[in-house]
């Protein structure tokens, strides 16, 4: 959609409107709340971490990246200047000084606010890109240093500015379009920025204190605590999408099992979300915008359409954005409940029968179940019946598949680790004054003995790593799949004068004495993954608390993992090498890691348009190759391909085209019970 140069004049105008202000000084609690704040942290959170001048450096610095990750507004002037209270906060915090927080806060919006005037004004004069130039620019922030002088900032934009605007060319947006759109976007920023208050510096301030202690300790504003109260309550509907700010952009951390975006099946961990419309509306560019702002958008009522505009993170070339739709909905609780299905696995050693179950997440109906209601509804108890029902279908074993399940009721974990094993302790807790508590244990006879593989990916975390664990330390089944997210602590809520702290208390072991923190559970046998390590999980977190040991408990070994896991890789590896759907997916994994590993973009359009071409036809060549190997009718052209990509109904494909890793667990798991010994699952002592 293009804009009239008189639309655009009154944008412009709300724009010099709104971004005059006072500079923002803290309210008179807030001082207060900030010891209280500190006094928590050093009293109460696991890591033993003083505030002191070593802690205050980096508190200088996690803030000033937190407000400028992308180094896109503020000069290194600004950062020599800063570099004063590099060993003063500390001192200035615990006596409830806020002002250099905010002196930074206010020279950051001075800055912005003067940015994106400029980028406007020169959109606004018509300035002619030149996408014939050969030029790149960096995409690793890491690399890039502050600007030194103004003229260096000038630079650095004039090419952020030419390759935002090339991208949209290159997603089939018209030149005018694509101008209008960025002319919006910053209006859109200059409003956001002018609209910030006390209580958003502040929450800024003490969440750039409170990463340094570890990612999952958070402080929330009363008004943040307000947003998380309606987000969680059952009067709003939305994606079910976790979603998180990285640099300026919206990213997609993990898709809810069984929620709308799950089942529309396209958008998926990793995707970058650059726009939002509602329904037949335009939509509206969210690049730079504060995440709960973007989660108002994507909110809605039950049945309406929310149309995203999303940067995949698959292989796709770079600036190749795709718009989706989905219709908003409640994630019911049966939607996220266990469901089984049963594969026939025809392999050379033989053909197996086995029963795969599905856990989202490890759910429990906490008001049914301290209502002693009988049919209450949880995990365990679903799992028990589909157990059951697997028996009479006599499978030969049973595939439990915990990928991109984020956790939940550690009790949960406990029970259900319970129906695979027979008494014993299940995962111990460390509290912050190194007490030790083995207090969750299985307590019946287990209830299935039959052959169990545990799927897992880098998603897996928390109450999947703590069932994982326990069946790898006891031996009961084999674990595989990807090394899992590395989340072993435990959170708690501690409210303060104003608003809410999170705090990590303690961690969790498993009975072998090993942390699941940061190193997570490494699988029997590796799977490919469609994560990088660095980073998505605990561990590409430079702040998360590391794994450690501590003294193991005494618990029962099964003789399930004694048939020798290197004959299973073995023929895992050479499935990977001569089964097309393996073959394909790992292909199609390491293009998707060279796109990854790419350091700098051209800004040449030309050179863009090849790449992208370049890119689909190696995409589609992958694909054809699988096709020939498996005798199907190759795609004549990309065009032809895309048509099709996405079917409509994906479950009408094979197994092993819609789930390879699925299919390719379940060959491992037939191969294991081609070497199974009579007296496999006999019980020794430790």
């Amino acid at each position: 959609m293009s804009y009239s140069p008189r639309v655009i004049a009154c944008l412009l105008l709300c724009l010099c409107a709104s971004l005059v202000q006072a500079e923002i000084s803290y309210a008179p609690e807030q001082p207060e709340t900030a010891v209280e704040i500190i006094d928590e942290l050093t009293n109460k959170h696991y890591r033993k971490q003083p505030l002191d001048d070593a802690l205050s450096r980096q508190f200088l610095y996690q803030y000033i990246d937190s407000l400028d990750p992308a180094k896109s507004y503020l000069l290194q002037s600004d950062i020599n200047e800063f570099s004063r209270w590099e060993t003063e906060l500390d001192d200035m915090l615990k006596r409830g000084d806020l002002t250099a927080g905010f002196a930074i806060f206010n020279r950051y919006i001075e800055r912005a606010t003067d940015r994106l005037q400029s980028n406007i004004n020169l959109l606004e004069n018509n300035y002619q890109f030149d996408l014939s130039r050969e030029e790149s620019m960096s995409i690793d922030m890491d690399d890039v240093p502050w600007p030194a002088t103004m003229a260096e900032a000038d630079e650095l934009w004039r090419k952020r500015l030419k390759e935002a605007y090339l991208r949209l060319l290159l997603s089939d947006k018209e030149p005018q379009a694509a101008r209008d759109l960025l002319i919006k976007r910053y209006i859109n920023l200059g409003k956001q920025l002018a609209q910030r208050d006390n209580e958003d510096i502040f929450q800024a301030f003490m969440n750039s204190l409170a990463a340094l202690y570890d990612p999952h300790t958070t402080y929330m504003s009363p008004r943040s605590m307000e947003n998380f109260r309606i987000a969680m309550s059952l009067s709003l509907t939305g994606i079910g999408a976790v979603l998180q700010l990285e640099d300026e952009n919206t990213k997609v951390v993990r898709v809810v099992p069984g929620g709308p975006a799950d089942k529309q099946g396209i958008l998926q961990a990793g995707d970058i979300i650059v726009g939002v419309g509602q329904g037949n509306e335009e939509i509206v560019d969210v690049i730079g915008w504060r995440l709960d702002d973007v989660v108002d958008l994507i909110r809605g009522e039950k049945d309406s359409t929310v149309k995203l505009e999303i940067i995949p993170s698959s292989g796709e070339s770079a600036g190749n954005s795709r718009e989706i739709a989905i219709v908003r909905d409640k994630i019911q609780l049966e939607e996220q409940a266990a469901k089984s299905e049963v594969i026939e696995v025809n392999s050379e050693v033989g053909h197996y029968q086995l029963g795969v179950i599905t856990v989202p997440t490890f759910y429990l109906d906490v008001e049914a179940y301290y209502n002693r209601d009988p049919d209450f509804k949880s995990t365990t108890r679903d799992v028990m019946r589909l157990l059951d029902e697997l028996e009479v279908r006599k499978v030969d074993g049973v595939i439990l598949d915990l990928r991109n399940n984020g956790g939940g009721f550690l009790q949960e974990a406990t029970t259900l680790t319970d129906l695979f094993i027979d008494p014993g302790p299940v995962v111990q807790v460390r509290y912050s004054n190194q007490v030790v508590s083995r207090n969750h244990r299985s307590h019946a006879e287990a209830y299935y003995r039959g052959p169990l593989v545990v799927l897992i990916n880098r998603l897996s975390a928390s109450a999947s790593e703590i069932f994982a664990g326990a069946i790898q330390d006891y031996q009961r089944g084999l674990i595989i799949g990807e090394q899992s997210f590395g989340k072993g602590t435990v959170q708690i809520q501690l409210p303060v004068r104003q608003g809410q702290l999170k705090l990590t208390e303690s961690k969790f072991y498993r009975v072998s004495g090993n942390s699941t923190q940061h190193l997570g559970v490494v699988p029997d046998v590796e799977l490919p993954s469609f994560y990088d390590k660095d980073e998505v999980g605990e561990s590409a977190d430079k702040h998360a608390l590391p794994w450690d040991q501590i003294t193991a408990v005494p618990h029962r070994r099964y003789n399930f993992t004694d048939v020798p896991l290197e004959t299973l890789k073995e023929r895992h590896s050479y499935r990977q090498q001569k089964d097309p759907d393996l073959v394909f997916l790992n292909e199609e994994l390491e293009l998707m890691r060279e796109r990854r590993g790419e350091k700098t973009i051209s800004l040449n359009e030309t050179v863009r348009r090849q790449e992208m071409a370049e890119n689909e036809q190696a995409l589609l060549n992958v694909e054809n190759r699988r096709r020939i190997a498996k005798g199907l009718e190759v795609y004549p052209s990309v065009e032809k391909w895309q048509e099709i990509r996405d079917p409509a109904d994906p479950d009408t494909r094979d197994l092993s085209e819609r789930d390879p890793l699925l299919y390719e667990t379940g060959n491992i798991l037939a191969d294991y019970l081609s070497l199974l010994a009579p007296k496999s699952m006999l019980v020794t002592q430790p």
